[in-house]
């Protein structure tokens, strides 16, 4: 299934996506307020929204909804650096491969849905794109590991994990600052659940575009920690909740590596196409000064 969130008629509301169309499960199963209280329900929930939405006919046009990110406020937003082979080698800097994932946090706020606008701060013109695979997590995972961390995935969407440059470089030992600009990235369109990848996640393609030319692309198969090992890992310190979010590392390619750099500009159209998901896609936009 692709489960969606999305707004119409002034209204939240969530569903799954059947071709050109969406069919409002909420109102269907409104035991399950949104598609991360349906996750948290484990699979006895998801069947329930699988036979709902079989020969359901679609209560909206895809078109015709404006759509929210996929769990529309997520609990919590891990985010993995430098975990593509070759981006580590594009650093030059001489380093071996990393024993442990480089992590950091992101808030909700950062985040816009697909066909929302990315704002380029008024405080930078360093706006960049980051393309990703992101694992939603789909019931309560402490010390997990293989196939039972395997397990615990939901489904995967797509990811612009979106960085004002120059402010990453403000602290000696975190990226914060530089990761949480107000809507500087998006998430989206909608969650394509587990059933529907092959076992282990090991041949998925993730591509950026802006303006149609090709920025990134790579697969999985050179991920340094594959998903199974990022839930376990993460499992290991903190306990994973239904609806969690996992951004697994963007590929060589971001603009920041171009001489000299290509940072996002208004008018510039970003476009993160995953594998077996589909294509989110944001228009950048300047930040205007709040009246």
């Amino acid at each position: 299934m692709k489960l969606i969130s999305y707004l119409h008629g002034g209204a939240s509301h969530w569903g799954c996506v059947i071709g050109d169309g969406v069919v409002d499960l909420g109102r269907r199963l409104p035991v399950f307020a949104s598609v991360a209280a349906l996750l948290e329900g484990g699979e006895a929930a998801l069947a329930q929204a699988r036979e709902a939405a079989t020969g359901a006919s679609p209560d909206h046009a895809l078109a015709d909804v404006r759509v929210d990110l996929p769990i529309a406020q997520p609990r919590r937003v891990f985010c993995i650096g430098v975990n593509y082979a070759h981006r580590n080698a594009e650093y030059k800097d001489g380093s071996e491969l990393p024993k442990y994932p480089s992590i950091f946090m992101r808030v909700a706020e950062s985040f816009v849905g697909h066909g929302e606008p990315l704002r380029q701060p008024l405080e930078s013109t360093q706006l960049d794109y980051e393309g990703e695979i992101a694992i939603v997590i789909g019931r309560r995972a402490r010390r997990v590991k293989g196939e039972d961390a395997l397990a615990c995935i939901a489904g995967l969407t797509c990811m612009n994990e979106g960085t004002v440059r120059d402010w990453v470089h403000h602290a000696k030992f975190n990226v914060t600052q530089g990761k949480n600009w107000n809507a500087s990235g998006a998430i989206g369109p909608w969650i394509v659940t587990a059933d529907e990848f092959p076992q282990g996640y090991g041949a998925l393609r993730v591509q950026t575009r802006v303006n149609g030319e090709p920025r990134q692309d790579d697969t999985t198969a050179n991920l340094m920690f594959d998903f199974a090992y990022l839930v376990g890992y993460l499992s290991t310190f903190t306990t994973l909740e239904p609806g969690d979010i996992i951004a697994t590392g963007t590929p060589i390619g971001a603009g920041i590596r171009f001489d000299p750099p290509k940072f996002l500009q208004p008018g510039d159209v970003v476009e993160v196409e995953v594998s077996g998901v589909g294509v989110l896609r944001n228009v950048v936009r300047a930040e205007e000064v709040a009246v």
